[in-house]
């Protein structure tokens, strides 16, 4: 029977087990470079069998967060290098997430003031949409993300270019290969939801062949950059995250994308549920028409824990299962999950900013309260 903790070949990378610790933005990085602080978090977290790192802007434009540590200049690409670095000594494998927040930004985050970019005009505004930038005083925060600007059809291929060329940043910077963050209502899932895609050009809602297009000449960028066995990618079917509404499309849409995928012989494919572990928004029936569609290896992400992952890999489900939230408070997961011992809860007042604070001084487990009370 599959467990979690036997190891896994990952087009040809050899994973020490099959949990992935999730991307997750933690916004440590006061000059948007990574440095020892963040190398040391992803060391203590090597355990796991793959680290898909927190989201990583490919470009200043599509930068949506402050203090995160991006990917398109040298000095971030050293960085990163101090990342890589520092998990391979553990013997860990790290992808680095590489992301386009599209029209979750804010004005204070883009070159010269300028507007967001996006499928559309359309802004986010339900109560969960903002930006972690800068208010009028210039002080850090949660603030309405801007409207957006769409892109124009001319456009296009500098931001394809920016994903490829971020591509060749982290393989440069040690990185195993790269996640093409397609999920969570960012810049990719606006061009392919119709309710949000109003374009009238070849990227627009016409057809799904229209709007996964955008998607998939990312995926082929990057592809020809570094090769599909270095290459991920993130798709949130069923989300509703950052005023995503749901549409009668949504099944055709991401079979579509799984069957196009399935070509491409990627790394994986990491599916995300935004649900809750008793309403999930992706369910079994689903997940298994995906499956059906997409042969390669797959990743399933959301509000997981060991029983519901084991059954899921029991079942052929998925073949990786990634856990986010548990990893900020048990650096050493993927030991407490294998000797069943009790998870600290993590500090949530201390997820975004700050310093080593609820970011690197959570300890194992023989040095945890948990263990003393045990």
């Amino acid at each position: 029977m599959k467990s979690l903790f036997e190891t896994y070949d990952m087009s040809g990378q050899k994973l020490r087990n099959r949990v992935v610790m999730a991307p997750m933005t933690r916004a440590r990085a006061k000059d948007g470079i990574a440095d020892e602080q963040t190398a040391e978090y992803y060391r203590q977290r090597a355990g796991a069998g793959l680290i898909v790192t927190e989201g990583t802007p490919i470009s200043q434009e599509g930068t949506g967060f402050a203090f995160i540590p991006g990917i398109w200049s040298d000095d971030q690409v050293r960085g990163w290098q101090g990342v890589t670095k520092a998990v391979h000594e553990e013997g860990g494998k790290i992808f680095a997430q590489i992301w386009h927040v599209g029209r979750m930004s804010h004005t204070s985050l883009q070159a010269a003031g300028g507007q967001p970019v996006s499928s559309s005009a359309k802004p986010a505004r339900d109560d969960k949409s903002t930006a972690y930038a800068f208010n009028d005083e210039g002080v850090a925060g949660f603030v309405e993300a801007s409207v957006p600007r769409p892109l124009r059809t001319d456009e296009v291929a500098r931001v394809v270019n920016d994903f490829a060329n971020a591509a060749a940043n982290a393989v440069g910077a040690g990185f195993d290969g790269v996640e093409i963050h397609g999920a969570n209502g960012y810049l990719l899932e606006q061009f392919l939801n119709p309710l949000i895609n109003d374009r009238t050009d070849r990227y627009g809602a016409g057809s799904v062949e229209d709007r996964t297009r955008f998607v998939l000449e990312i995926v082929d960028a990057v592809v020809a950059r570094i090769g599909a066995a270095k290459v991920g990618i993130r798709l949130s079917p069923f989300g509703r995250l950052f005023d995503m509404p749901h549409h009668p499309l949504i099944e055709e849409t991401y079979l579509h994308l799984a069957a196009a995928l399935a070509e491409r012989n990627l790394a994986y494919v990491h599916l995300k549920d935004q649900g809750a572990a008793s309403a999930p928004a992706i369910s079994r029936d689903f997940l298994g028409r995906f499956r059906q569609s997409y042969s390669g290896t797959l990743i399933l992400a959301g509000s997981l824990d060991k029983r519901r992952a084991e059954e899921f890999l029991r079942d052929g489900l998925i073949d990786l299962a990634a856990f986010g939230q548990p990893f900020i408070a048990n650096p050493d997961l993927v030991a407490r999950l294998r000797q069943d011992l009790a998870l600290a809860t993590p500090i949530r007042e201390t997820y975004y900013g700050g310093g080593a604070a609820g970011y690197t001084d959570y300890p194992a487990y023989e040095d945890s309260a948990e263990a003393k009370a045990a």
